[in-house]
């Protein structure tokens, strides 16, 4: 049972999470004298896997870690490891195919949804990041862009949803944001907006008053989809940072990527969820890795993950068991497995 309690809290000044996400650790010393862990362990193959995607890390997601637990599951997803160094058959820099897109900075990957790259940086590196190599610099949000991407959206009323991804679209600043919402409201048969981040998880002080107030009064339905991997990453300042979205008639679902030795046991996936559905977040997708170069140390087999499935399935209700899914380069949807296979 969840223990996280919905302080009575104010809400974040505008400027707050600009702080916190310059409060960050891009050090790996650093980072191993914070948590009390010995920085002679730290290896070479470390500092080189620092060197190809940087270590990031902001402080509000550091106090969450365990101090002298090099084990930490949070610690974990953050750290750069001897083993991103290996090149591994069957992983590539472009897992699901993105990189060719016609369109600067958009994605129409699926009928009904496209996906605009709202933001090139996130607040937070997971190591196992599906875009760790992908060229951000040629899709840089520019006028020219979004205007472009504006006109293709509005050419094609198959589009009812649009997804703002990156990076992590809430790395806008709540004006930029605005004027996007705007540019996107106009557009007659876009209904729905979904917003993919770890911001407002890795830093909670992101969901300010501004925002929550710029999605209550857009027409779109907002749809806030959290990338929370494991219970110990909520807290009570995320917990209430939900509740302001969720009074603010924000839908708010969570996706979570299955790791190893950080989420790949039934009684952590079983408190996740009920962690996620007592501050009011419904979990969605439970993603089985993307298969890209440097993150081969986290994959968790498909037979291993469909046994989870199950076990989870026998622990929690119904809806509180997240799709098993798989994304593959090319096809039309998520592939979601079947666990009785």
């Amino acid at each position: 049972m969840s223990h996280i309690i919905q302080q009575k809290v104010e809400l974040p000044n505008k400027d707050d999470w600009i702080f916190d996400l310059a409060n960050v650790v891009t050090d790996i010393q650093k980072l191993y004298r914070y948590l009390d862990l010995d920085p002679n362990a730290i290896s070479l193959s470390m500092l080189q896997a620092k060197k190809q995607f940087p270590l990031r890390v902001p402080m509000a997601f550091i106090h969450r870690m365990k101090k002298g637990d090099k084990d930490d599951p949070l610690l974990l997803q953050v750290l750069c490891s001897d083993s991103e160094m290996l090149k591994v058959d069957g992983y590539s820099e472009d897992p699901l195919q993105e990189q060719n897109n016609d369109i600067a900075g958009l994605l129409h990957k699926y009928h009904n949804r496209a996906l605009l790259i709202t933001k090139t940086a996130c607040a937070i590196n997971c190591r196992y990041c599906f875009r760790r190599h992908f060229p951000y610099y040629d899709n840089q949000s520019t006028k020219k862009n979004v205007s472009t991407a504006l006109d293709y959206i509005a050419n094609h009323p198959e589009l009812d949803e649009i997804i703002l991804s990156g990076g992590d679209p809430l790395m806008a600043k709540d004006n930029e944001l605005a004027n996007l919402i705007d540019a996107l409201s106009k557009i007659p048969h876009i209904k729905r907006l979904r917003i993919h981040t770890r911001l407002a998880v890795v830093i909670p002080s992101r969901i300010t008053t501004t925002l929550c107030q710029l999605f209550m009064q857009s027409r779109l339905q907002i749809i806030v989809v959290t990338h929370i991997n494991h219970p110990n990453e909520i807290d009570n300042n995320v917990a209430y940072a939900i509740k302001q979205l969720k009074q603010n008639r924000v839908t708010v679902l969570n996706q979570s990527v299955l790791l190893k030795k950080i989420n790949d046991n039934a009684d952590i996936l079983a408190e996740l969820s009920n962690k996620l559905f007592d501050i009011g977040i419904l979990p969605y997708y439970i993603h089985l890795l993307d298969k890209v170069q440097g993150a081969a140390h986290f994959l968790v087999e498909d037979k291993q993950a469909k046994t989870i499935m199950k076990q989870l399935a026998e622990k929690v209700s119904g809806y509180l068991v997240p799709k098993l899914a798989r994304e593959i380069g090319g096809e039309k949807s998520k592939r979601v497995l079947a666990v009785d296979d």
